[in-house]
């Protein structure tokens, strides 16, 4: 006999449907798998046997051939353990095919026959309600992420033979236990924590307005780490649309534990020892790197100038065009990139700066030679963090996350409106084209950067990034066109200028 179940494949941070196709027949007792799946994919005959057998249900003494398809897509993962049983038991007539239709199925299985949690659910599932699909047997403890997606019925089993008893319609599946949409997130930094930094606010705030990518240096312990942790809490919360674009890539990375939708955007933040691929993304599995698991939200490189400059190099392209593309002899994969690059640098080797440094010409030289140009030419915003005095540190806390994020929202907000219909969401991410268009940029902003353009040695990128910094800076002041003062405070901040300057 003849079955077919619908599954998926989880390729990058997409899915693709796979249909499994289990023939069943007389001839001499063999299990095989074929449809270019992987090991763990070729092992799960093995799983797949004593699950059928340990539950109670008759594992045929027959040819059995099981077949992947689309052949031409490699095929990863445990989760192929729960259809390719389904599609065995349906050939071999335990199951009526009928029961099959318009319906996925995900999961691993133990030998015992239970049902295990599975990486992607969230991502199946939208991929199930693409194909036309409207129900997704998956682990009891991920319907819930299932059942995010509208248009798909979430069955949750906990065992084979609970499914099979779900698709006789003997028993009910389990209920996805009531989540709140979005998980609740408890986080204790704010803004008001930071001391004897009064005129970085400015900077930061800038930063969170236009999603522009910030750069600080400084001697050790002045507040560049304090400072880039709480800059997520300036952000707007993530939409829908976002948040479940964030949900699905963190539940493909294992990163999910099966509850509602992500409420806080990414923050993660690399130890400097990290390799290219991890940070990119890619490796011999292709899999997201950090800036995609920071997507929508933060990638903090502290020490910056202790990363490896080939992994630091790699970081050009995507920061660029908000996706990496990795490319292997049978696939070519993207992931989103869409992060804000926060990094922060000690200013030598023995972190002192001028005046004291201890540090021979030789050791600054190659201390400097780690950050090359055209990845600073990537940084919108560039800021000296000084050590705060010690009335500084006495003297009143900063203003309050709470209160700088009701000025950085309703910037943002500005930016929707203007950017509505593009693929842009603000104004980092804005082409030249754009910039042209909608910026809405004085004569007299653009007399004031071309006559600075030659004296700060600008580039043409430089040129467009000075001119969506002062974008955001106009958003913030609530006017509607870019004027000369945009133009000074956005160079202000490019070319390092104190940031009491910049605050006045």
């Amino acid at each position: 006999m003849l079955a077919r179940v619908h599954s998926f494949a989880i390729d990058g941070v997409e899915t693709r449907r796979v249909t499994v196709e289990a023939d069943v027949r007389l001839g001499l007792p063999a299990f095989n798998v074929v449809g270019l799946a992987d090991k763990s994919v070729r092992e799960a005959r093995e799983r797949v046997r004593g699950a059928i057998q340990n539950t109670g249900f008759e594992f045929p003494q027959k040819r059995i051939t099981v077949n992947l398809a689309p052949a031409y897509l490699r095929k990863e993962g445990p989760h192929f353990d729960l259809p390719l049983a389904i599609a065995v038991l349906a050939a071999s007539g335990q199951i009526a095919s009928e029961a099959l239709e318009d319906c996925a199925f995900i999961g691993e299985l133990s030998m015992y026959g239970l049902v295990s949690p599975v990486r992607g659910s969230l991502a199946v599932a939208e991929g199930a309600r693409r194909a036309g699909l409207r129900r997704l047997m998956l682990p009891a403890s991920r319907a819930a992420e299932g059942a995010l997606v509208e248009g798909i019925e979430a069955l949750g089993v906990e065992s084979l033979a609970h499914a099979v008893a779900v698709l006789r319609d003997e028993a009910p599946p389990i209920a996805s236990a009531p989540v709140a949409e979005r998980e609740a997130v408890d986080d204790p930094v704010d803004l008001a924590d930071v001391r004897g930094h009064d005129g970085l606010i400015g900077v930061i705030e800038i930063a969170a307005a236009g999603g522009h990518n910030l750069f600080m240096h400084g001697p050790p312990g002045t507040g560049k780490t304090m400072l880039a942790r709480r800059l997520p809490t300036l952000l707007p919360p993530l939409t829908r649309e976002e948040a479940v674009e964030v949900t699905r890539i963190h539940s493909i990375a294992g990163l999910h534990t099966g509850g509602g939708l992500i409420a806080e955007r990414p923050f993660r933040a690399p130890h400097h020892l990290v390799s290219p691929s991890a940070l990119v993304g890619g490796g011999a599995t292709p899999k997201p790197g950090e800036i995609t698991l920071a997507h929508r939200g933060v990638l903090f490189l502290d020490e910056l100038s202790e990363f490896n400059r080939n992994t630091l190099e790699a970081l050009r392209q995507p920061l660029e065009d908000g996706r990496v593309v990795v490319v292997r002899a049978q696939r070519v994969l993207t992931f989103p990139t869409r992060a804000m690059l926060v990094a922060a640098s000690n200013p030598c080797p023995c972190g002192l700066g001028d005046p004291g440094c201890r540090c021979s010409a030789a050791e600054r030289s190659r201390h400097e030679r780690r950050l090359s140009g055209p990845l600073l030419d990537r940084i919108d915003l560039t800021v000296h963090v000084p050590r705060p005095s010690a009335a500084a540190l006495r003297g009143q806390g900063s203003p309050s996350s709470a209160a700088i994020r009701e000025r950085v929202v309703a910037a943002r907000a500005r930016q929707t409106a203007r950017l509505a219909g593009t693929q842009a969401t603000c104004n980092a991410h804005m082409t030249p084209a754009m910039l042209r268009e909608l910026a809405a940029v004085t004569a007299s902003a653009r007399r004031a950067l071309f006559e600075r353009h030659d004296a700060e040695g600008l580039t043409a990128r430089g040129h467009h990034r000075v001119l969506r910094v002062a974008r955001t800076v106009a958003d913030l002041d609530g006017s509607a066109r870019v004027g000369s003062e945009h133009i000074h405070t956005a160079l202000a901040v490019r070319s390092d200028m104190s940031p009491t300057a910049v605050a006045a």
